[in-house]
């Protein structure tokens, strides 16, 4: 073998261990990403499971905060009831001030995909079906989106662990979630959750609207266990852009009433006192 072909020889080896070299990394990274992508749909599936009681019923107060105004501050209750089989029903109601009293918003959460929403509005004395175009609207002028209070289900996203990290003390994994969908199914290109490590309790979520800085950030201020499930008492949500947030707290709670399911359909929307008997 002459010179030559020995240095031809020499560059075809050299290039196969590049490219082996090159194809083990890509490998590498793809089973990395892979295992990351397999740890955060098992975290995500038990922040979703998350124990919270079969049902649950809350008295307390959102309150909107704009620099330059003074605070202005709702009295509302909500009953949540679990129907097993990833069906939920939600029910929100205000109490005060005058102008939004006895306006009510009812949900209900099908298993792995869709939610339907009807609000009442009682000056109008309408019940009217919020539309799915419409789940970037802001709710009764708040900072949480229509899509902000449905129960999405792990399944619609695409979801990654990122890393962990210390958020006031505490320790949380840091989990990304993607819509399968390309967004079709959701205003928010994708969410970045600190899930709380003890409790499962996501006590940071940063939104993201097709942009690489966050537009919305929910902050979780006050965590409490009530009848042995750990509970959200304070949370604040805040427009990064404008500035301008919304608190939602807890007064009082009660969980495992026997919440019965005829409170959770649009005939009930316009009575006001249907669910007294559950309200803490």
């Amino acid at each position: 073998m002459n010179h030559a072909s020995k240095q031809r020889r020499t560059r075809s080896k050299a290039l196969v261990a590049l490219i082996a070299a090159g194809l083990i990394l890509t490998l590498s990274a793809t089973a990395a990403e892979a295992a990351d992508t397999d740890a955060g749909m098992a975290l995500a599936i038990d922040v979703y499971e998350r124990p919270d009681g079969n049902d649950a019923a809350t008295r307390g107060s959102m309150i909107l905060l704009e620099e330059g105004r003074s605070p202005r501050e709702r009295e509302m209750v909500t009953l949540r009831l679990d129907r097993g089989d990833g069906e939920t029903r939600t029910l929100i109601r205000f109490d005060s001030p005058a102008d939004i009293r006895d306006t009510a918003l009812l949900m209900h959460d099908h298993a792995r995909d869709t939610t339907d929403q009807w609000l009442y509005l009682p000056a109008l004395d309408r019940i009217r079906r919020i539309a799915s175009n419409r789940r970037g609207g802001r709710f009764v002028s708040s900072d949480f989106f229509y899509e902000d209070l449905q129960d999405r289900h792990p399944s619609q996203d695409v979801h990654r662990v990122t890393g962990t990290e210390t958020i006031d003390g505490a320790e949380t994994t840091r989990l990304e979630s993607v819509p399968r969908d390309n967004g079709e199914e959701s205003v928010y290109s994708r969410r970045v959750r600190w899930i709380h490590e003890e409790t499962l309790i996501p006590i940071r979520v940063d939104f993201y609207q097709n942009g690489e800085e966050p537009t919305k950030r929910l902050e979780v201020q006050r965590i409490e266990r009530h009848q042995g499930y750990w509970t959200v008492m304070s949370s604040v949500m805040t427009d990064l852009e404008s500035g301008h947030r919304t608190e939602l707290r807890i007064d009082a709670v009660t969980y495992d009433q026997g919440i019965p399911d005829r409170l959770f359909v649009t005939e009930t929307l316009r009575d006001a006192d249907a669910a007294d008997d559950y309200i803490p």
